[in-house]
């Protein structure tokens, strides 16, 4: 089967991982419920990795992270892109989204966000 992910990479001040923490919890309980197959939220933590010698740019240098902050990395998996489009217009219609919902901004510079729509090539399951 072909899937779908909605991948983002994106910097969170060290400061403010706890609440990103509670915050993507929040959201990954929401797109679950509306029909996502998975969400995986992710924390930098080999963000130099030894590539015996190998030439590559870094998330942390992709996303242009300062010393006080850290590489976040999630994705959402589908069925297609039909269906996160379908998932995501029902996430978006939730009551939960609604903007009073929020007590706080956001832990993160949203413009600082990347994201993209991948569809798969390869894919293995267990």
């Amino acid at each position: 089967m072909e899937r779908y992910v909605d991948g983002f990479v994106f910097p969170v001040p060290t400061d403010n991982l706890d609440t990103y923490r509670e915050m993507a919890d929040e959201a990954g309980q929401l797109w679950i419920k509306h029909g996502a197959l998975e969400y995986v939220e992710g924390v930098g933590d080999d963000m130099e990795p030894d590539m015996d010698g190998m030439s590559m740019r870094t998330f942390p240098q992709l996303t242009e992270t300062g010393d006080d902050e850290s590489v976040v990395f999630s994705f959402i998996v589908f069925e297609s892109r039909e269906h996160r489009d379908e998932v995501n217009a029902k996430v978006m219609d939730d009551p939960a989204m609604d903007p009073e919902h929020f007590d706080e901004e956001m832990p993160f510079d949203e413009e600082r966000m990347a994201y993209g729509g991948f569809r798969s090539i390869v894919s293995y399951e267990e």
